[in-house]
Formats: C-alpha cells, sequence, structure tokens
C-alpha cells in the first residue's frame, strides 16, 4: 500500500528540508512517494529539489497557489492514499502508519488528519517542548494508536491530511476557486462528507507545524481570507467559519456519564459542530437541530435529526413536532439574538424539556466595553462590534438574561461572562465610567459574552397544576410550602396564566381555610394590584384582615367594597357579627 504525499514548495527552504528528512527518518522505507510542486521559488529550493534522488518534482513557471499545485501533485500521483502536507511541518515517529491505521480501519471514512501544537480548528493540544530533539521525544511517547481517540469532525485541516484516492477519483480535485489558498480545505471536507464519507482527527498523532509561513508575511492576508470566503458562501450558501464553529464553552456545560442516553436539541445548529462534538463526548447521544438556513440543515442532517424552521418570527406559534418533555438539553447560542421574541421563544422550551432538563445559553453582551467606548465616543458602526452584528435583532445585557430566565420559568444555575480581549487604554476608560455609575458596570464590561445554565422551575408547573385541578386544595397548598408567597406570585404573573387574579384569589382563601394565614394577604395584594376593582377579592381582603385584627385597615377596604357594590359590603358587616368564612 502506497502513500503518495504531495508538497508544495514556495521558498523557505529551511522548512523543506526539515520537512522532508523527517519524512525520511520516521515514515517506514518504500511505503510512500514524495512529490513536491515548486510554484516558482527563487530561493536555492529548486537547486536543493533537483539534487534529490527519491523525490518527484514539478516546477511551475509562475505560482499557481496552493488548491492547483496540489491538484498537479495529486494528478500524477501513484498511491492508494493521498497525503496533502504543508512544507512547514515536522513529522514524527509513528505518524503515518497511525493515520492510515484510522483511514483503512473503516471503508466509510474517507479522510483523516492528526493534531499539532499551531493549528485551527481544534487540532492544537497544549505543548511545552522548546526544540525540535524535545519535540520527538514528546511525539514519541504521544503517538499510539488508540481508537478511542479517533474524532468525527465537520472539517479538517488541510496542513495534514490523508485522503483515500477512491473517494478523490469519486469527488474530484481541489476547487482552484480558492487559489491561492485558505477554505479550500473547508471546501473539500463538505465534499467528502456529502459523498457520504467520514471526517476523523486522530487525537492519538502529533506532528509539529511551525504555522502559515508563506501567508503570514502577505499583507494582503485579511482580504484574501475574506475573499475566499465570500466564495465559500457563494457556492455552499453559509459562512464556514460560523456554520461551522464548536460552542466547547457550551459542551462543557453538559453534565453527565459518558455513556449516558441523551436528547439534546441545538437551535440554529449551523452545519452541526457543536451536535457533532456532543456526540464525540457522549457517544449515546442522540441529536436534533432546528435551523433556518436549508444549506447548513442538509450538512447537519448528516449527523443529526434537522428541522428546518424560521425561528425568528413567534407572530405564528412554534412549529416543532416533537413531544413534550423529550429533551436533557436544549442549547440557543448566537440565534437568540435573531428572535424577535426570545422570550416567549425561550418560553414555549419549555414544553420540550423533560423535568430535570437544562437549558444552555450563549449570548453577547451589549455592554462589552469595545460597545460601550465606541458608543460613547461616536465612533461605532453597526456592522463592525460583534454584539451588534447583522443579522441580529435583539441583544443582551446580563440583567436582560437574568430578567428573561425568571419571567420564562427557568432558575439560573450558571451565569458566567467570558471576556475578551482589552487594552489597557480601554480598561482606564472603562473605570472613569464606572466611577460615574454602577460598581458593576466595569465588571459587566469586560465581558463578551454570558455563558448561561438553567432548569426549569419546577414551581412553573406546579402552577399549571394547581391552575388545572383546584379541586384538591390539600394537596395544592402542600406543595407550594416549600416556596414563598412572593416566589409563587411572581410566577403566577410572569407565566402569563389565563386569569391570573382568580388564581391568585384561590391561593389567598385556600391558604386561609388550611390556617396558613400569613400567605393569605400577599395573594389579595397582588390579586388586588392586577384587578383594584375586584369585588370577590376586595370582598376576602376585607374579611380576612378584620379576622386577623385589623379592623382599621380592613375598614379602609370595606369602604372601597362599599363604594363598588353595596349588597356584598351589606353581607359582609352581616359576616363581622356572625363570623363565617371567606369566599
Amino acid at each position: 500500500m502506497l502513500t503518495s504525499i504531495v508538497i508544495l514548495t514556495h521558498n523557505k527552504l529551511d522548512y523543506t528540508i526539515q520537512c522532508i528528512e523527517s519524512i525520511r527518518r520516521y515514515t517506514r522505507p518504500n511505503s510512500y512517494e514524495i512529490i513536491v510542486v515548486d510554484n516558482k521559488s527563487t530561493d536555492e529550493t529548486v537547486p536543493w529539489l533537483s539534487a534529490q534522488s527519491d523525490i518527484r518534482v514539478i516546477y511551475n513557471e509562475q505560482n499557481e497557489g496552493f488548491p492547483k499545485g496540489c491538484n498537479q501533485g495529486i494528478e500524477i500521483s501513484n498511491g492508494d492514499h493521498i497525503l496533502l502536507l504543508n512544507n512547514d511541518v515536522i513529522v514524527t515517529e509513528n505518524w503515518l502508519d497511525n493515520l492510515i491505521g484510522c483511514l483503512t480501519s473503516d471503508e466509510d471514512i474517507g479522510a483523516v488528519s492528526c493534531v499539532t501544537n499551531h493549528c485551527s480548528y481544534g487540532q492544537t493540544i497544549p505543548v511545552s517542548y522548546n526544540s525540535v530533539e524535545s519535540m520527538q521525544l514528546f511525539a514519541k511517547q504521544y503517538n499510539y494508536s488508540n481508537r478511542n481517540q479517533w474524532e468525527e469532525r465537520l472539517k479538517l485541516v488541510g496542513f495534514c491530511m490523508l485522503i483515500r484516492k477512491s473517494v478523490v477519483d469519486q469527488i474530484g480535485l481541489l476547487d482552484e476557486r480558492f487559489t491561492p489558498g485558505n477554505y479550500e480545505d473547508d471546501d473539500y471536507s463538505v465534499r467528502i462528507r456529502k459523498a457520504g464519507y467520514k471526517l476523523i482527527l486522530c487525537k492519538d498523532t502529533f506532528i509539529h507545524h511551525f504555522g502559515s509561513v508563506s501567508f503570514k508575511e502577505n499583507t494582503s492576508f485579511l482580504q484574501l481570507l475574506e475573499r475566499n470566503v465570500g466564495l465559500f458562501e457563494s457556492k455552499w450558501g453559509f459562512n464556514p467559519d460560523q456554520s461551522q464553529m464548536i460552542q466547547n464553552d457550551i459542551v462543557s456545560l453538559i453534565n453527565c456519564e459518558a455513556d449516558a442516553s441523551i436528547n439534546v436539541l441545538e437551535i440554529g445548529c449551523g452545519s452541526g459542530g457543536t451536535l457533532l462534538a456532543i456526540k464525540n463526548k457522549f457517544k449515546n447521544s442522540e441529536l436534533y437541530g432546528i435551523e433556518m438556513n436549508p444549506a447548513e440543515a442538509e450538512v447537519a442532517s448528516l449527523i443529526a435529526n434537522i428541522n428546518v424552521v424560521d425561528f425568528s418570527n413567534l407572530d405564528l406559534e412554534l412549529e416543532l413536532t416533537y413531544p413534550a418533555a423529550t429533551f436533557d438539553y436544549i442549547i440557543i447560542s448566537d440565534s437568540l439574538a435573531k428572535l424577535y421574541d426570545p422570550e416567549a421563544f425561550v418560553r414555549e422550551l419549555r414544553h420540550y424539556l423533560k423535568r430535570e432538563g437544562k437549558l444552555l445559553m450563549k449570548t453577547r453582551n451589549m455592554l462589552h466595553h469595545l460597545v460601550v467606548t465606541q458608543f460613547v465616543k461616536g465612533s461605532w458602526f453597526y456592522s463592525e462590534l460583534d454584539a451588534l452584528k447583522k443579522p441580529n435583532i435583539r441583544y443582551f445585557t446580563q440583567q436582560d438574561v437574568k430578567t428573561m430566565l425568571s419571567r420564562t420559568g427557568y432558575q439560573e444555575e450558571v451565569l458566567v461572562g467570558v471576556k475578551g480581549r482589552e487594552s489597557l487604554e480601554e480598561k482606564l476608560f472603562m473605570e472613569k465610567l464606572s466611577l460615574v455609575g454602577n460598581p458593576q458596570f466595569l465588571e459587566q464590561t469586560e465581558a463578551k459574552y454570558y455563558i448561561v445554565q438553567a432548569r426549569k422551575d419546577i414551581l412553573d408547573d406546579l402552577v399549571t397544576e394547581i391552575d388545572a385541578n383546584r379541586n384538591n386544595k390539600e394537596h395544592n397548598i402542600g406543595i407550594l410550602q416549600p416556596y414563598s408567597a412572593e416566589k409563587v406570585i411572581s410566577t403566577i404573573v410572569s407565566k402569563h396564566v389565563e386569569k391570573p387574579v382568580e388564581l391568585l384569589n384561590y391561593l389567598a382563601v385556600t391558604h386561609f381555610e388550611q390556617g396558613f394565614y400569613d400567605r393569605v394577604i400577599p395573594f389579595l395584594e397582588s390579586a388586588l394590584q392586577l384587578s383594584p376593582d375586584d369585588i370577590e377579592v376586595l370582598y376576602n381582603m376585607t374579611y380576612v384582615l378584620h379576622f386577623l385584627g385589623e379592623q382599621r385597615v380592613s375598614m379602609t377596604y370595606a369602604d372601597r367594597l362599599k363604594r363598588l357594590d353595596e349588597a356584598a359590603y351589606t353581607d359582609l358587616l352581616e359576616l363581622f357579627v356572625t363570623p363565617s368564612h371567606s369566599k
């Protein structure tokens, strides 16, 4: 079995020599061929390559870029597998055997990659070595094949990607529209997965990566990235960076055994990066997603049960087909900012959470120092500030999040601000502002976004239960005893029950009948705040106060009752002479 290692060069001979010499040293002889495509190097690269007898070389008359150069190498390859390798890497012991072992372990695996010290999309691991020699010692101990360290991914970064040649033959070569380079690996990853194959990150294999030594020196690098993101989006219908993002801070909040059978729903799941990370961590999880963009939903459906729903508009009821109490976890990240009525949406989700289920949220902070600074200085631009990016509709502060949870039937368990970078100048400016405002303001400006974990407030469900079944008074009073009257009242008011005044009055009467006199007045007061002229509530308030010995206050309510209903007032006076029960 032969592996064709395709390497592109454009100057940087020192890196190329280190790369190729490491291949020769740490790869089994006769198991590979090296193909180098030189993109018009102007240093000593060409003479050095010409002197190598074990390398097949293509010399381009101009810099053809990464995608086309790789394609040139693939087209002359003889291997059963193609390995696209940057020239700024140093390979290590067992590197290729480990990768091939994973690739050939399952016919459904189309391509694999490894971890390194310098990479994006979670392919980096922390290292402490300070020389090539110590790096190789580290890798020798690290590189032991272990299928438990194989992790399925949405994409593999192209610095080291081993691909079945049969897959290349099936889906075609790299897309040269991404020339000179960047996002061709994102594109190829999507194509491999849509062809029915898996991408696997071999976290049991490490090689060293110096990291983009060519592109780093290009002053138009950011412009190139922006251009190629646009090309990708035009081709596939979604932004690769945003859509494939893995919300690791959200995944870390899922607290259960690795073999637990859990149901997880993500709102605005994109291409499914976070859901796939959950599946890698919890093998028995069942994954569900809701996504507005059909193109992203199509990709996410490769690993989860996805519904395409425009959840931003809640003028109509949320149309979901899930049974009640289905999910152990429901995740909402940046999608919260895209909702016209986030409170109504979050309240609706309670229906689908299990009794002990958790709501996990990530929301950007409107009070982040970048927003505040530029706003105060009059220099902010809507499209340039992270918290204000289009197509966001709603924005949140810490207090907004707390209030929303309380009003929608959740109890906050975790609310953590995650800090972004802050210059000394920005920090000093925020400190000055905090002197004229809330002392907590400074702390809130440090948070770029908030990570939130909340559970269903069981009291919310108890209120629903009581409202539906008022006959079992003793039971109803018993289940409310762990909660203060104020908490019960708050839940009733924020829950938007159909007849809150009637329910509050019922609870007041029921508590009175059961002898819990200290809890009666708060229910009646709240009912009168909602409906000051309610005859029945005024009647009961007058009677209860009289019963408790508060005759002067009682007569104040009696006078109000008399003005509204003379007959009820007369009836009440008779009760004062012959005590009975409130209504």
